[in-house]
């Protein structure tokens, strides 16, 4: 599409050359008439044909009135709304009901569905004009008689400066496709008209006050409907109105007057009249229907054509950063060659820059830094400070030298580069949650945030319970607490320990600065996980307490039964638990109360076993205590469950999460048994001595059957842990192939969702004489880098169809060499890319080809979005005719990504340098300018950014580069993480700090 100014450079007016005499203004109508007349419009076809465009007639006037010519389109016009009166006064009420809201739903219809469908093709890819085309309906050799047929319903309706052959393809369809557009809007507006006609009624129980402001709201909505409508033809003229801008442009249309009122004034208000006559009318069924047909209107049409293609990651520098920094700069070079300073400057030899070196307005070297936004402040205040002393007298050396500190301070922070819009939206916001869109439960607010929706949704949801299905929906709740709290979090935190889970996550879809070394990171995950780990600790104990309390009962007498010592054990319990929670805390901390030793590896930790891990080594086990004190309190059986279902989940997490990090972490020094239990063996030890002592002689027997009985205690153990050992490293192999077999299954699933078609007429083509084959890369080999191009050469006989195409497949992914039995995922492009429009082939004649030859070859290039964006090995084949039958075969070509020999930062920038403009599809205007030919550089300067900055047409490339930098790397990043950074240095430093923290 031209740009906008060449566009309005086709639209132009005729002036004679007035003499000054003739500059008063003109108040003869007849003069300002002429000047109209003179007023020359030019259209441009797509091809890039200039025509100067006629002037059309209103469709009313020359359809209504008796003195304009009628075509047979518009006798048909009149006898259909004929027709439509007719009916109107013969059938009666309830027919007349029913069959002009069938015929107004066919026009509507018609209008909506029908037009939007065409329009849309018409606008993607040129459809009508190319069906015209293909029919030969204006080609005066194919078809004579459609075309002076044609001509004639033109003419007809054009004036004097009207001429059909000499017009261009595209404007004369316009006409005729405007002659059907009328045909449908005539017909539609009378048929609901009539339809609201035959819906008439007064309803009955309004005051006469009531019916006079339906009626006058009902007729301003009509009149402001007529308003709105004949300022907007204004605005766009028939050109506009009809939508001519998808056949040919005539200059850029200007949506002002009414367009400013309103988004789309002929679509939303401009349906305005709908509303009243079912004000009028007094009909809920016309009011039904005006919003049903009103709803129905979609335009996308304008958005594809005016709307402005913006980058993203685009780098524009904020104005007032922008001359804040110039005035910097500006202030220091005045100062510098002031006569008072030039003395301190060559005692101390501050650099003064000369006139010739000072940076301009619009460069840029790097990333904006934090000192940016203090330039203005210290600005000011040494403008003012400077000002003062060197104004005054008495001004010393001291001072001056201070000053030119400052001054050299300020002139470092000037040549940083301006803050860009980018940056600051990233700086601000990451990702954060509109509602449900972008939320993740590992971010502590967004997890409140789901429990916050949940819970009032649940209670609106559940019926009214009995007093057991209350107990029951309580026990459920506090079961779901109690298994989330230690197999939730607690497959989490193992996660995190074996693999760095949270700290990945957040690496990988969250933005952070480079200067943070990702330590941003691993402390928003650690804060996260702080918070997430609170709740999950506040709502066990929460929920488990409303279940006790949903049991308990009050004894009526305290001394019956076991209710008092039940009561005195509980609190016992329950003090227990408190004591051993706030030993345990005292001990660890902040930092082992929150397991930070899963997180931050440069805090210094180390092994106390002091307070209440002097003599255990796991006091968390005492922790469940308050809940079978709670337990004895309530005297339920199923608190007392839950209390227990809560003790062996707290072993759980215990003997698979803590214990395996705490070993992991300090190895050897982690004692045995703590001192409980060394106190216990020991007693235990003496007083089997004893034992053994006053046994006399059958203390041998009894040391026998004892160490029998530990020692068949030690071989059960030894002989399940073996088993269990034997068995995870048996099947570890055979899990992980599972898991690899299901990943390329699901591969494969999206590959399969494809019905093979096959052509009938396969038997009458030679297979032999089709060939395709692979040129190699600029290597010499059929390895190619992930995004290079791969250019394929065919042959096949002259007959062969003009629907051929090469799709390329992942080596193993069809099992045959005769029929492609899965799908090309969008890997594929046409042998004649000419003769198609996107993944329609347009079905045109063959061109004629001179010569003996009884075969055509040519050549097609896999690029873009036609790539494969995996390395692996490929196959390429040749389809016949549209169809899945291959003619040819060739492969294998291999896709390879570049890896470095080395992670270091040099490395890392080189492969990206080569892997970005690849993904970039090579634009010169997206691609960094450090990457560009050294003859190329200053082709497209991009102003405002620095040499490793690039940008994106679509989020498509930055998927691109998040999985190049996978496979290349192995590090993940998101794309919304690589729009952020947008820069080669950055994206490098990210990796290599990926990799740094994520490295066991």
């Amino acid at each position: 599409m031209e740009t906008a100014a060449s566009q309005s450079s086709l639209r132009q007016r005729r002036r004679e050359s007035l003499t000054p005499q003739d500059t008063t203004p003109l108040t003869n109508t007849h003069e300002n008439n002429a000047r109209k007349q003179e007023e020359v419009v030019w259209g441009k076809t797509p091809s890039g044909e200039v025509f100067r465009v006629p002037t059309t007639h209103d469709v009313v006037t020359a359809l209504f009135h008796p003195a304009y010519p009628k075509s047979d389109l518009d006798l048909l016009s009149l006898a259909l709304l004929a027709l439509q009166v007719y009916l109107f006064f013969a059938l009666p009420r309830t027919a007349s009901k029913i069959f002009f809201f069938i015929y107004f739903l066919f026009w509507r219809a018609a209008y909506d569905v029908g037009l939007g469908w065409v329009l849309t093709k018409q606008s993607k890819r040129k459809w009508i004009v190319r069906e015209v085309q293909r029919m030969g309906w204006l080609d005066e050799k194919r078809r004579p008689h459609v075309r002076n047929w044609i001509r004639r319903q033109l003419a007809g309706k054009m004036g004097k400066d009207y001429s059909f052959d000499d017009l261009p393809l595209e404007y004369n369809t316009w006409l005729l496709f405007r002659q059907a557009v009328d045909i449908i809007l005539i017909n539609d507006f009378l048929a609901y008209c009539l339809f609201a006609a035959s819906c008439f009624r007064v309803p009955e129980g309004l005051s006469i006050a009531v019916h006079v402001m339906r009626w006058v709201g009902g007729v301003a909505l009509i009149a402001f409907n007529l308003w709105v409508k004949t300022e907007a033809h204004n605005v766009v003229k028939d050109y506009g109105w009809y939508w001519g801008d998808v056949f040919f442009q005539r200059g850029a249309l200007v949506f002002d007057g009414v367009f400013e009122l309103a988004p789309h004034p002929m679509y939303s208000v401009g349906y305005a009249w709908y509303y009243g006559f079912s004000l009028i009318v007094g009909s809920y069924l016309v009011l039904f229907v005006s919003l049903a047909g009103h709803a129905a209107h979609l335009n996308p049409h304008i958005e594809r054509t005016y709307g402005q293609r913006k980058p993203l990651a685009h780098r524009s520098p904020i104005l007032g950063t922008f001359q804040e920094t110039a005035c910097a700069r500006h202030l220091l070079h005045r100062i510098a060659f002031s006569p008072r300073f030039c003395g301190v400057c060559c005692r101390y030899r501050l650099s003064t820059p000369s006139a010739t070196e000072g940076e301009s307005a619009t460069e840029t070297d790097g990333p904006m830094t934090e000192t940016e936004t203090e330039t203005e402040l210290e600005l000011k205040k040494t403008s003012r400070r400077v000002k003062r002393q060197l104004g005054s007298p008495r001004t010393s050396v001291s001072s001056m030298s201070s000053n030119a500190d400052t001054l050299a301070g300020i002139s470092r922070r000037s040549h940083s580069p301006p803050l860009s819009q980018h940056d600051l939206l990233h700086r601000y916001f990451r990702q954060d949650t509109i509602i449900l869109h972008n939320i993740d439960i590992f971010r502590a607010s967004d997890f409140k945030l789901v429990l916050v929706i949940l819970y009032p949704l649940m209670s609106c949801l559940i019926p009214s319970l009995s007093r057991r299905g209350s107990l029951n929906l309580y026990c459920v709740h506090a079961l779901a607490w109690i298994l989330f709290h230690s197999f939730g979090l607690g497959l989490v935190l193992r996660a995190q320990s074996e693999k760095k889970f949270l700290v990945r996550h957040f690496l990988k879809h969250y933005h952070y600065p480079q200067n943070e070394r990702g330590k941003g990171a691993i402390q928003e995950a650690f804060s996260n996980w702080k918070s997430i780990y609170n709740l999950s600790m506040c709502m066990t104990y929460t929920s488990f307490i409303c279940l006790t309390w949903k049991t308990y009962t009050i004894p009526q007498d305290w001394t019956v039964g076991n209710e008092l010592l039940r009561h005195t054990l509980g609190v016992l319990l329950i003090g227990l638990h408190i004591w051993s929670t706030m030993e345990s805390y005292e001990v660890l901390g902040l930092f082992g109360w929150f397991f930070g030793d899963f997180f931050m590896e440069d805090f210094p930790a180390h092994l106390e076993y002091t307070g209440i891990y002097r003599y255990l080594n796991n006091p968390e086990v005492m922790s469940g205590a308050a809940f079978f004190g709670l337990a004895l309190i309530s005297g339920s059986k199923l608190v007392f469950s839950l209390a227990v279902i809560r003790h062996l989940s707290q072993w759980w997490f215990l003997s698979k999460v803590e214990n395996p990090h705490m070993r992991k972490l300090y190895g050897d020094s982690l004692r045995s048994d703590a001192g409980f239990v060394k106190v216990i063996k020991k007693v235990a030890r003496k007083n089997a001595r004893l034992l053994e002592s006053r046994a006399g002689r059958h203390a041998p027997e009894i040391r026998r059957v004892a160490r029998e009985v530990k020692g068949t205690f030690d071989k059960v153990y030894e002989e399940t842990a073996e088993a269990m050992e034997e068995f995870l490293a048996k099947s570890r192999p055979r899990i992980s192939e599972v898991v690899q077999d299901t990943k390329i299954l699901l591969q494969q699933s999206r590959e399969r969702l494809v019905i093979s078609r096959v052509a009938n007429d396969i038997s009458s083509y030679d297979t032999t004489k089709y060939n395709v084959s692979i040129v190699p890369s600029s290597a010499g080999s059929l390895r190619f880098h992930l995004g290079e191009p791969i250019k394929i050469k065919w042959r096949a006989p002259l007959c062969h169809s003009r629907r051929d195409w090469i799709g390329i497949y992942r080596v193993g992914a069809n099992q045959s060499n005769l029929v492609t039995k899965t799908s090309s995922l969008g890997m594929w492009v046409p042998v004649h890319d000419e003769e198609w429009d996107g993944d329609i082939p347009l079905n045109l004649h063959p061109p004629d080809r001179p010569g003996d030859s009884d075969s055509e070859d040519g050549e097609v290039i896999f690029q873009r979005g036609t790539l494969p964006w995996h390395t692996g090995r490929y196959e390429i084949r040749y389809h016949h005719d549209g169809k899945y039958n291959v003619m040819g075969l060739d492969g294998p070509v291999e896709v390879y990504i570049e890896k470095p020999s080395s992670l270091n930062f040099v490395n890392v920038r080189t492969c990206l340098m080569h892997i970005v403009p690849l993904c970039l599809d090579s634009d010169l205007s997206l691609i960094p300018m450090s990457c560009r030919p050294s003859g190329d550089e200053g082709a497209a300067p991009m102003e405002g950014t620095a040499r490793d900055d690039f940008r994106f047409w679509s989020e498509r490339q930055a998927k691109r580069i998040s999985g190049a930098i996978k496979q290349a790397f192995g590090v993940e990043l998101t794309p919304e993480v690589i729009v952020a950074d947008a820069n080669l240095t950055a994206l490098a430093n990210r990796i290599l700090v990926s990799r740094e923290i994520l490295s066991d």
